[in-house]
C-alpha cells in the first residue's frame, strides 16, 4: 500500500486482550521502521496499555506518536465527572465538525507580547506558542509577557485552517476581576463501580486533583484481597495516597440489593466503569453499565426528599411520578459518569438526559484522527489530559463579571488573564451546549451570573 508515500500512518488496536493488542502494533512500527523508501509521514499508535508506551516509542522513535486509548478515557472521566458538562466539549474540540487545535506561524506578530495577541485574531482564540527557542515546544497559557520571537508558531482554537487571521489589535477595555477569588476544595466523595485496567493509574490521578479528607469508594466484584494485589503490581502503593482514604466494597453492580447497601445519595460524583471482566465485548459491557445507571438513579431517587420535584410539576414537562422525572431530580445531586464503548449505546443515554457519559471509543478515534493530521497537537493533548500542566475547566461567570455587567468576550478573556486563565468559550445559563470560540467577540452583552465559561488553566 506505498506506505512510504503515505502522509501518515494509523495503527489501530485489536478488540480483545491488552497485551497481545499491544504487541501487534509493536510489531507492525517494527516492519515500518524497516522500510526501505524510509517514510514520508508520522505513524500514529492506538496503544490498549500504558506500560507498553515505552516500548513502543523505543522502537518507533521520532517517528512515532502514541495514543493510549485506556488511559485518555480514565483521565477524562475523571475530569468530566468532577466538571459536568466537559465531556461535551471534548467532543466538540476533539471532532472536526465545530473548532480544533490549529498551529500556523505569522511573522507580522513577532515581537508582540502574549497579551496583545490574545485578541489579534477575531476569529480564533490563541491557547499557546510553538517556541522556536526552545526546540519548538509548545507552551500552553504562556505568561501575559511571552514576546514573540522569529520563528515562534501560534496555537489557536478555530473552526478550521483557513478561517482565520491576525487582524488590527481592537481597543479593549481591562476592568477589574469582580472579587479575589480562590477556589476553595472541600473534599469530595467518589464512587467507582466496577474494575478496569489501570485502575492505579486513575487512583493517582484522583489523589493528585481532589482535597485533603477525601474519600474514593471502590465497588466492584474483585475480592478486597485481590484488590491490593493488583494495585501493588500497578506500582501504586496504597499508604502513600496524600489526598484520598480508599473505601472498599465488595458486590456486583447489576444486582439491587447489593447498591442498595451503599450510601448513593451521598456522592459527589459516580463513576461506573466498563468492566475488565467484559470489556472484550463492547455490547455486553454497555449493558452492564447500563442496568448499573438506571439502578443507580432509581435508588437515590427513591432516596432524596420528594418536595423539590412536587413545585415543578405544574410547570414540567413530566409529571410528578414519571421515573424520567425522578432520575432528572437525582442527577442534579450526584454526577454519574459511565464509560460507554459502543456508540450505538450513547444515542440510547443521550436521549435519556440521566447521564453525563464518556464514550470511550468515540473520544479516542476523533483524538486518533486529529492526531494524524497534525502530530504536534499530541503534545496539546497530553498535557490537557495529564496531571500537571493545564488543563480544561468549567468556572461560574461570578468570577469575571458583576451582575447585569455588559461586556464583551474580548473584555473576559482579558479579565480571566489576571487569573492567568484562557477563556475559549461559554455556555448561556439555558443552553443545551457550549459556544466554543464564539464570533463577534467585540461585540459587548449582557451576561448572567449563572452563565458559565470555559478556560484553560493551570492545574490547581
Amino acid at each position: 500500500v506505498s506506505v512510504s508515500k503515505a502522509r501518515a500512518i494509523i495503527v489501530l488496536a485489536e478488540d480483545g486482550n491488552a497485551d497481545q493488542s499491544d504487541a501487534r502494533a509493536l510489531r507492525t512500527v517494527l516492519s515500518l521502521t524497516g522500510v526501505k523508501e524510509r517514510l514520508r509521514g508520522h505513524i500514529v499508535v492506538e496503544l490498549s496499555d500504558l506500560d507498553n508506551e515505552v516500548l513502543v516509542k523505543l522502537v518507533g522513535g521520532d517517528l512515532v506518536e502514541t495514543v493510549v486509548a485506556h488511559d485518555v478515557i480514565g483521565r477524562l472521566m475523571i475530569q468530566c465527572a468532577r466538571q459536568p458538562g466537559l465531556a461535551q466539549i471534548w467532543e466538540d474540540i476533539l471532532g472536526f465538525e465545530n473548532c480544533e487545535f490549529y498551529i500556523k506561524r505569522w511573522p507580522q506578530l513577532d515581537g508582540m507580547q502574549f497579551e496583545d495577541v490574545l485578541i489579534s485574531f477575531p476569529a480564533a482564540i490563541p491557547c499557546g506558542i510553538k517556541a522556536a527557542t526552545y526546540g519548538g515546544k509548545i507552551i500552553l497559557n504562556p505568561d501575559d509577557s511571552y514576546v514573540l520571537q522569529e520563528g515562534d508558531e501560534v496555537l489557536v482554537i478555530a473552526e478550521d485552517d483557513d478561517t482565520y487571521a491576525p487582524a488590527s489589535l481592537p481597543m479593549v477595555w481591562k476592568g477589574s476581576l469582580p472579587k479575589d477569588f480562590v477556589y476553595p476544595k472541600s473534599p469530595e466523595r467518589i464512587l467507582f463501580c466496577g474494575w478496569r485496567r489501570d485502575m492505579e493509574d486513575m487512583i493517582m490521578v484522583l489523589d493528585a486533583s481532589l482535597a485533603h479528607g477525601s474519600e474514593l469508594w471502590m465497588f466492584n466484584d474483585v475480592p478486597e484481597k485481590e484488590r491490593e494485589k493488583k494495585l501493588t503490581e500497578g506500582s501504586l502503593d496504597i499508604n502513600r495516597l496524600e489526598n484520598i482514604s480508599l473505601v472498599n466494597r465488595e458486590g456486583n453492580a447489576v444486582i439491587r440489593r447489593h447498591l442498595e447497601s451503599l450510601p448513593l445519595e451521598s456522592f459527589d460524583s459516580i463513576l461506573i466503569l466498563a468492566d475488565e471482566s467484559v470489556e472484550d465485548s463492547a455490547i455486553q459491557a454497555d449493558s452492564r453499565s447500563l442496568a448499573t445507571l438506571l439502578l443507580i438513579r432509581d435508588i437515590q431517587a427513591r432516596r432524596l426528599p420528594y418536595e423539590a420535584m412536587a413545585s415543578q410539576a405544574h410547570g414540567g414537562s413530566f409529571s410528578k411520578g414519571s421515573w424520567i422525572g425522578e432520575m432528572k431530580q437525582a442527577s442534579d445531586k450526584t454526577v454519574i459518569i459511565s464509560e460507554i464503548l459502543d456508540p450505538r449505546t450513547k444515542n440510547l443515554l443521550s436521549m435519556s438526559k440521566i447521564s453525563d457519559y464518556v464514550l470511550s471509543n468515540e473520544l479516542v478515534s476523533m483524538a486518533l484522527a486529529m492526531v494524524a493530521e497534525d502530530r504536534q497537537i499530541n503534545d496539546v493533548l497530553e498535557e490537557l489530559f495529564a496531571e500537571e500542566g493545564n488543563e480544561m475547566h468549567i468556572r461560574q461567570a461570578d468570577l469575571y463579571l458583576r451582575d447585569g455587567e455588559e461586556l464583551s468576550f474580548y473584555e473576559i478573556m482579558l479579565r480571566a488573564r489576571q487569573r492567568r486563565e484562557i477563556v475559549i468559550g461559554y455556555r448561556s445559563v439555558n443552553a443545551e451546549r457550549a459556544v466554543i470560540n464564539p464570533p463577534a467577540k467585540t461585540e459587548r452583552r449582557k451576561w448572567s451570573l449563572k452563565d458559565v465559561f470555559v478556560v484553560i488553566t493551570e492545574k490547581e
